[in-house]
């Protein structure tokens, strides 16, 4: 529509987006609050907190000042060391959950090989 030159549809479309969007969420809500109480609770809650841990020690590990901000600022952009903190701990967080998963199926295919 945009090459075309007819933007007049663009925000109806993102208005059907939206709906979508919001449809999908309350959908996944519900279906894992569903699975919440249809298994065990005890699992569920240890891995919640599991990874609270994880992000919270993600959060912890990222200094937010390894990073000149002043070519951001220049360019109005509005980064702080607060934002670059933030991103740092998502870095920190998905490198992580990545060592723990890759970790875990070597793991069971180790034990799979053993048994």
């Amino acid at each position: 529509m945009i090459i075309t030159g007819n933007e007049s549809m663009i925000d109806n479309m993102l208005y059907v987006t939206y709906l979508v969007l919001a449809i999908i969420i309350a959908l996944v809500i519900v279906f894992v609050v569903k699975g919440l109480f249809e298994g065990d609770i005890k699992k569920t809650l240890l891995s919640v907190g599991a990874f609270a841990v994880i992000l919270i020690i993600s959060y912890v590990m990222s200094s937010g000042t390894d990073l000149d901000l002043t070519p951001f600022i220049n360019k109005g952009m509005d980064v702080s060391e607060a934002t670059s903190k933030y991103v740092g701990a998502g870095l920190n967080a998905f490198y992580g959950l990545a060592i723990i998963a890759i970790g875990s199926m070597v793991y069971a295919n180790i034990k799979k090989l053993i048994n």
